[in-house]
């Protein structure tokens, strides 16, 4: 097999067939974290990065351009839920990097204490995203802020924890639920609504809508000014 560094550092790709496959290299080779399969190439081992259960894979998959998330770099990743996405995050920071992994939910935080054990650039954080105030203690300043949370004021959310944690020309990256922000509404003109929001804020360097991949999701790419 061939395996090829994406434009994007730290990711991979693969052809499956007539099919592009995401990868990220294995910081813990022999491991998996959902089942994903895994595929050798000379002495590293390299996880496929399922796009069907991943916000940030279904972008990779929809060809975003920007993630501003690095070889090196620091991310709080806020709605880490069990840990797959932020295992491959963890893999593409690799060593050298850091994963702030926060995540509020009763069910989901065991899995993700666990995986933060194996993996020592991930750190668990049980904190509600709302309340920033509360866990400055636990985070430093970020290179990036990743969030994947459902609830209604998501948009809100995510800008307090970049006002708080993202330095200056760090990238903020925000997967959007429609249907958490306001089910009456048609998700583009809740992803319009957003983009409005964080306009205000931010730059937006990218935007994608999620579909077929996560229906009425969006994610936005945005720069601090």
């Amino acid at each position: 097999m061939t395996i090829q560094e994406n434009r994007l550092k730290g990711i991979f790709t693969e052809k499956k067939g007539k099919k592009i496959i995401f990868l990220t290299k294995n910081l813990t080779p022999g491991k998996t974290v959902y089942g994903e399969s895994t595929y050798r190439a000379g002495k590293d081992e390299y996880r496929e990065w399922v796009h069907t259960r991943s916000k940030l894979g279904a972008a990779l998959a929809k060809k975003v351009t920007q993630l501003g998330i690095y070889p090196g770099s620091k991310v709080l990743y806020l709605g880490a839920s069990t840990g797959t996405t932020a295992s491959h995050v963890s893999d593409v920071v690799g060593n050298d990097g850091f994963v702030f992994a926060l995540d509020f939910a009763p069910r989901t935080t065991r899995n993700l204490m666990y995986l933060c054990e194996l993996r020592k650039n991930m750190s668990p954080i049980i904190a509600d995203a709302k309340h920033p105030e509360r866990y400055a203690g636990q985070v430093t300043i970020v290179d990036c802020v990743f969030q994947d949370i459902a609830q209604r004021d998501q948009a809100e959310i995510f800008m307090k924890n970049c006002d708080a944690f993202l330095k200056k020309d760090g990238f903020g990256v925000l997967a959007v639920k429609a249907r958490s922000v306001d089910v009456a509404k048609k998700p583009k003109q809740v992803f319009q609504q957003v983009r409005a929001y964080l306009e205000s804020r931010m730059i937006i360097v990218d935007y994608k809508e999620l579909d077929p991949f996560e229906k009425d999701h969006c994610i936005f790419v945005c720069k601090k000014k």
